[in-house]
């Protein structure tokens, strides 16, 4: 990015956090109600909202979906008022539709912005992934590796037995097999119902004590998650998977011309990013909305990756800014 793009970037920060935050809160109110798809609507209406209002001329590679799909934040929508720097966006206004309808933890209001063509834009299927944090020598996990040799090769490269890794995988019947093969080394196994973005993000923070991610979710999680990792330090890799032809036909559509393409994290985030979550139920990167004494307090995670920077931001609302 050039300078002058990197400053325009950057200026946007906290009028980023006021968009995860308005998302965050929307569904923050359908909590515990049992309501995926409504609570996912009002996130995404809420964030749309707030998009609209940046000086900027933003559009959508990582949404809702394609424009007969979604109602809203689809891929190739334009958002801002079209004043100011060209961005790519990719976002999910609430990541954890099912957390947050059950009333569970780590539901996030998440989005990542680049410059202009700085984000892969992937379709809305699968994606095979693989994450490691910072500080390891590069290539020391691999996605066409064995999964055990993943934990090894992650164990020898911080000097411990692999009884001492912990890896993260989406507890799916899919990953039967991965889980079998991972804790055949001795390793733990740190099982999430929702929330892959999250789980990528783990493996940077020695508190959660994951040290890997992987297993097959979501591609849109994988880019968002690309995003933060490219912020803060780490590895990461990625292979669409395709269920049917329909599914690659709308890869096609998109640009997407190898099918079996293995990604890096610099494939998939090609330029400096800031990512931004704003929690919407407690979790373990950040608290969700809570509501006393007429205020609002939602706090949001913001990734820099042209400064390193990571930033935990506590805001406090007077009711009125989201209800008036």
């Amino acid at each position: 990015m050039s300078g002058k793009d990197t400053g325009a970037l950057a200026g946007l920060g906290l009028e980023v956090v006021r968009v995860t935050e308005a998302a965050a809160y929307a569904a923050a109110k359908l909590a515990g109600r049992g309501d995926q798809k409504a609570a996912d609507q009002v996130a995404v209406d809420a964030m749309r909202n707030a998009l609209n209002a940046l000086d900027m001329d933003g559009e959508i590679v990582i949404g809702e979906g394609e424009r007969d799909e979604a109602p809203m934040l689809f891929i190739g929508e334009k958002v801002g008022t079209g004043n100011g720097p060209a961005i790519d966006i990719a976002l999910d206004p609430l990541e954890g539709t099912t957390l947050t309808a059950k009333g569970s933890s780590n539901a996030l209001a998440v989005i990542a912005f680049a410059e202009k063509g700085g984000l892969l834009n992937a379709p809305d299927t699968y994606m095979e992934k693989i994450a490691v944090g910072s500080g390891y020598p590069e290539g020391v996990v691999d996605l066409d590796n064995d999964p055990a040799d993943n934990i090894r090769a992650v164990a020898e490269a911080k000097g411990v037995d692999p009884k001492d890794v912990t890896a993260c995988i989406l507890d799916r019947p899919r990953h039967e097999e991965m889980i079998r093969k991972v804790r055949s080394t001795g390793a733990r196994v740190n099982l999430i119902s929702d929330g892959d973005v999250a789980g990528v993000i783990y493996t940077t923070d020695p508190s959660t004590g994951v040290d890997i991610y992987m297993g097959i979710g979501g591609a849109p999680e994988g880019v968002l998650a690309a995003a933060a990792l490219r912020a803060i330090g780490g590895q990461m890799q990625g292979r669409l998977v395709f269920r049917n032809d329909d599914e690659r036909a709308r890869a096609s559509r998109i640009g997407i011309t190898e099918f079996d393409k293995k990604y890096d994290l610099k494939d998939m985030a090609r330029s400096d990013v800031m990512f931004v979550a704003s929690g919407v139920t407690d979790g373990s990167l950040v608290r969700g909305v809570s509501l006393s004494n007429g205020y609002v307090d939602i706090e949001t995670l913001l990734l820099v990756s042209e400064s390193h920077e990571m930033r935990w931001v506590k805001g406090r609302h007077p009711l009125s800014t989201f209800e008036g």
